[in-house]
């Protein structure tokens, strides 16, 4: 962990740089593999399986009987905790539908929009270290109420070919339609392009690692619709002299066990405070199941003592975090004054980890810097806007004539006719 004490403007570059991979060598990688998705199909996600995933696979797709043995599987407190969590996520989202207006722009003008359902929706779920079955319902829960026909989720089996049976079972619970064993890039260029077994989506959802972010970008500049560039996962918390010091460690850790390439980032304006968390740290760590990721993911990241609370905030929304918990005694006065952040977290109990299961936000967030242009998944995000307009005669009177002027200008002569003959059928 790298500690900063009051540093100078320019050192705010190297407090916000983000872990990284060599990119060249990656989306090489990244662009071969889903060569070969798009050329060999299921055979192609079956190897690739086999090479990463260790799993060797006779069909991709998900049985009923698979289905039910993962029900049968977990602890019932597990599914009422699922079913909970699902329940709350449903009602915010639900709280999000878009009421359309008509509206009168002028006399015998009138424009609306209607949302519409993206009709096929991919849903990439990551298993590896950790198989996030809360993603699944943070995913598939909006896109179930935004009523997308076709629900498609691709995750990475263990090396006996069967997936988490939690995820499985919250994947029921949200309604889900189909299943496939895939995980990685091969599983975006399956739902990418399609397969003999994956149908092809229009769009793709969910978070992954540094290979997974760069495969979405790259189907997405000719095939697919994504999100938002979603990476590895980060946290900032903003601490001053009243924060709990365990609680903010906890939160730091919380972030920091979910891989190596993740990133956590304390800013705070106590130094006392900050030496108190740095124990905390070093205490809870040595308990931690995933000590080895997270020490990792330590690595990447800073302690930083700032002046005052307006430097405070100026170096969180140059960092743009993914999560931001705010555990000042002044945390409505700076939730105020967030301007980059992909979810935010107040006070001393609102820890990142609500609303990674159980709150109702949405976990599926910009990552990386994206937080300056991109917000996080909600209902929105499965839905298309649809223009309409209606005019009647007298609309034509009140903006025919502005038509044909602009047209004109513009050197477009046959748009500017397709309103001179509206015009001159009026008289």
């Amino acid at each position: 962990m790298r500690i900063f004490k009051y540093p100078k403007r320019e050192q705010w570059a190297e407090i916000v740089e983000r872990p990284r991979l060599d990119l060249t060598k990656l989306n090489a990688t990244v662009s071969s593999v889903l060569a070969d998705v798009r050329q060999r199909g299921d055979a192609a996600v079956k190897e690739y399986e086999e090479k990463f995933d260790k799993a060797i696979l006779t069909s991709l797709a998900v049985t009923e009987q698979e289905m039910d043995e993962a029900e049968q599987a977990i602890s019932n407190d597990l599914k009422d905790a699922i079913i909970l969590a699902h329940h709350n996520i449903k009602v915010f989202h639900i709280s999000q539908r878009f009421v359309g207006q008509k509206i009168k722009t002028q006399e015998g003008v009138t424009c609306w929009q209607k949302s519409v359902a993206i009709e096929k929706v991919g849903l990439y779920i990551p298993g590896g270290t950790a198989p996030l079955f809360s993603t699944v319902l943070m995913l598939a829960t909006p896109a179930k109420i935004a009523g997308c026909k076709e629900i498609v989720l691709c995750t990475p089996p263990n090396k006996e070919g069967k997936v988490n049976p939690a995820i499985l079972y919250a994947a029921r619970v949200a309604g889900v339609s189909k299943i496939f064993k895939a995980g990685g890039v091969q599983a975006i260029g399956a739902m990418a392009y399609g397969t003999e077994s994956v149908p092809k989506v229009f769009k793709i959802f969910g978070p992954g690692n540094q290979y997974v972010m760069a495969a979405k970008q790259q189907v997405s500049l000719d095939e697919v619709a994504i999100d938002m560039p979603a990476g590895p996962s980060e946290v900032c918390v903003l601490a001053d002299e009243t924060a709990n010091a365990e609680f903010v460690a906890a939160d730091l850790l919380s972030q920091a066990e979910h891989g190596i390439d993740s990133q956590v980032l304390l800013i705070t304006t106590s130094e006392s405070k900050l030496e108190e968390i740095h124990q905390q740290v070093d205490k809870q760590l040595e308990v931690l199941p995933r000590k080895e990721l997270a020490s990792k993911a330590l690595e990447n990241s800073c302690y930083v003592l700032v002046k005052d609370y307006n430097e405070m905030m100026a170096l969180t929304n140059l960092y743009a975090p993914e999560h931001l918990v705010i555990q000042t005694k002044n945390y409505e006065e700076l939730a105020e004054k967030v301007i980059n952040a992909g979810s935010v977290f107040l006070g001393s109990y609102a820890c990142e980890s609500a609303g990674d299961y159980a709150s109702g936000t949405n976990h599926t967030l910009p990552t990386h810097g994206y937080a300056t242009a991109y917000n996080g998944v909600n209902l929105d995000s499965y839905c298309r806007k649809i223009t309409f307009q209606h005019l009647t005669e007298e609309g034509i009177r009140h903006i025919g004539h502005a038509v044909e002027l602009m047209a004109e200008a513009e050197q477009l002569d046959a748009h500017k006719n397709a309103m001179t003959v509206r015009i001159k059928s009026l008289t």
